[in-house]
């Protein structure tokens, strides 16, 4: 489980994932917690109108597990309204505006956790908002590759 994520938070994500896997039609999932967070996060992705429990729980799922790979305060990552979290080491901030920020939607950073959508689209899309030294998350994402693509016959 990553560390960021509380037991009380993966037990809601698994029963949003479940109840998103339900309303798309697909059996509830089995596996670990990280394993959880992409699995929440690519069926967000795949609904058509994604349910709002599964967004949130996927945006904060997703940030958890960024936090645990690029621990640190320097740059601080926001999806409103559903999270935020500090990453990346360097320069500490304690109050005010960090020296850092990067703002998304929800479904774009969802897109970009998973592979689906690079983080230099995402900016040069505009669909991201980035401003200081370290808010270049290009070597933090994707946080999975996303899954190969299925070409018909």
């Amino acid at each position: 489980m990553p560390s960021a994520l509380s037991a009380s938070a993966a037990r809601r994500l698994r029963e949003s994932l479940d109840e998103q896997l339900s309303a798309l039609g697909e059996a509830p999932f089995e596996g670990d917690d990280e394993a959880a967070v992409a699995a929440c996060a690519r069926a967000v992705l795949r609904a058509e109108e994604p349910l709002r429990g599964a967004v949130k729980a996927a945006v904060r799922g997703t940030l958890a597990v960024l936090a645990d790979r690029a621990p640190g305060r320097s740059l601080e990552v926001r999806v409103p309204p559903h999270g935020a979290v500090q990453v990346i080491e360097g320069p500490r901030h304690t109050r005010g505006t960090p020296p850092g920020v990067v703002e998304t939607d929800p479904l774009t950073w969802l897109r970009m956790a998973t592979g689906h959508t690079s983080w230099e689209q995402g900016v040069s899309e505009h669909r991201v908002q980035a401003s200081g030294a370290r808010s270049d998350l290009s070597g933090h994402l994707p946080l999975w590759p996303a899954p190969p693509r299925v070409v018909p016959c």
